[in-house]
């Protein structure tokens, strides 16, 4: 059974002396807003993350990780999992399925793979299999603080050079003792951020959540992977990286008829800027004028007495 209430939540983590979130397109330097220096971390990065624990607790077989299996993998082909979708209920492994196929792959996607069932996918690029629409997304996270990007310069004491001519481990041996030892060291550059203290806001749909039979233990899930998925996620490049706080607003409903409730607590009992916007109910506070290090230099308030009735507030 699907999910039947509306979330909203607030997720935050942080990155001490390390890169949260590269940019290719920067010299894979941290994200930044270039308007106010503010730190960004993309929802896809967050996506991966959460996958990557749903991974590691119910493994990559899909015989044995269904219904918890990852669709989205590491250097994968999905086509591969679009055809096994047709050929386990009958369709159009070649393409060029019907309605009905195309549904019943579509379906046999959502069974089996945890990430198609919380954050959707575009599956026409093989053999059909239609499209989803995911009832769990995140915004991309903001830093509460402008943070402020660094390259440090460091020494690699080898090189990974590939040498002409070279086909056998004793021509490689050869080269090298040809070398300057100066020419068998190379300087690299990495970058990093002293300390950023990061929000995502996050949506769940319980009427999204019908379509892909979202349930309750997928939504326990989900919350244990944001608590848990950065210890199962370290790099030398990322430096310290912690889940700080995971505040999540349920829609439960007020109307006294047990039906009417059921209707208010899937479609909510309140906008949710009014949930998640900067100190409505979560107030982040820097506790002195000094450039915050660590999490400990910031408070985090809860304002209950703010929250609009037919909501409740659950601090994991």
């Amino acid at each position: 059974m699907s999910i039947q209430n509306r979330y909203e939540f607030l997720f935050l983590f942080d990155c001490e002396n390390g890169n949260p979130n590269g940019d290719p397109d920067a010299g894979n330097s941290p994200r930044i807003d270039p308007e106010d220096m503010h730190g960004l971390v993309s929802d896809v990065a967050l996506k991966r993350r959460v996958r990557n624990f749903v991974q590691d607790k119910f493994g990559c077989d899909i015989a044995t990780a269904a219904p918890n299996a990852v669709y989205v993998q590491h250097s994968s082909n999905l086509n591969k999992y679009i055809t096994r979708a047709h050929q386990e209920t009958d369709g159009k492994p070649e393409g060029g399925g019907n309605r009905n196929q195309v549904a019943n792959a579509r379906d046999w996607m959502c069974k089996t793979f945890f990430d198609v069932r919380s954050f959707g996918a575009v599956m026409s690029t093989g053999a059909n299999a239609g499209q989803v629409r995911g009832p769990v997304q995140f915004t991309f996270a903001r830093s509460v603080d402008p943070i402020l990007p660094l390259e440090a310069s460091i020494t690699r004491m080898a090189v990974a050079e590939k040498v002409s001519g070279a086909k056998s481990y004793e021509d490689y041996l050869k080269w090298e003792s040809e070398q300057e030892e100066d020419k068998l060291r190379t300087m690299g550059r990495k970058a990093l951020i002293p300390y950023g203290l990061y929000v995502a806001k996050g949506f769940i749909s319980a009427n999204l959540a019908k379509g892909t039979g979202f349930s309750e233990n997928d939504l326990t899930c989900l919350w244990e992977a944001l608590l848990n998925m950065y210890d199962h996620d370290r790099s030398a490049s990322k430096g310290m990286m912690s889940c700080r706080g995971l505040y999540v607003f349920k829609h439960v409903g007020t109307d006294s008829d047990p039906k009417q409730r059921v209707k208010q607590a899937m479609l909510g009992c309140a906008p949710a800027h009014k949930l998640l916007d900067k100190g409505a109910i979560v107030e982040i506070v820097r506790k002195s004028a000094d450039s915050a290090r660590c999490f400990s230099d910031y408070e985090v308030i809860i304002h209950k007495e703010r929250l609009p009735a037919g909501v409740e507030l659950l601090v994991l």
